[in-house]
């Protein structure tokens, strides 16, 4: 009997080690594209901030300057409307004898009060 022996000059060597080709970039490679990629992002939300600002202020600008405008339309509303009510009043209460139509019921001639009243839709 005879052992088996290796051949002379030994085996080839064997390959445990994994010889892969590199694919892709580096990490380093890819950091740098999403640190760009995060600092273009950083630049337009800031540019969208400083827009909606603007317009927000565009915005309250122009209700600013609205003002005087939508108060001299309700002031012709309100006026409109009381003489309304002051007509309605003096037809209504006619036969009252010194009953003055659109003259206050309490004593405050002192200061100004707009009328509080709810305006009733009328029935045709």
């Amino acid at each position: 009997m005879t052992q088996d022996l290796p051949p002379s000059g030994g085996y080839s060597e064997v390959r445990y080690r994994r010889y892969l080709p590199k694919r892709g970039p580096s990490g380093l490679v890819v950091v740098g594209g999403v640190a760009a990629v995060m600092a273009f992002g950083f630049y337009r939300v800031a540019q969208g901030n400083l827009e909606r600002r603007e317009l927000k202020r565009e915005n309250l600008w122009s209700r600013i300057h609205l003002i005087p405008l939508l108060t001299a339309e309700a002031d012709r509303d309100m006026h409109r409307r009381t003489v309304a009510a002051n007509e309605r009043e003096a037809e209504i209460m006619k036969d009252v004898k010194d009953w003055k139509a659109g003259e206050s019921v309490y004593n405050n001639t002192k200061y100004f009060t707009p009328p509080s009243y709810v305006a009733v839709p009328e029935s045709n």
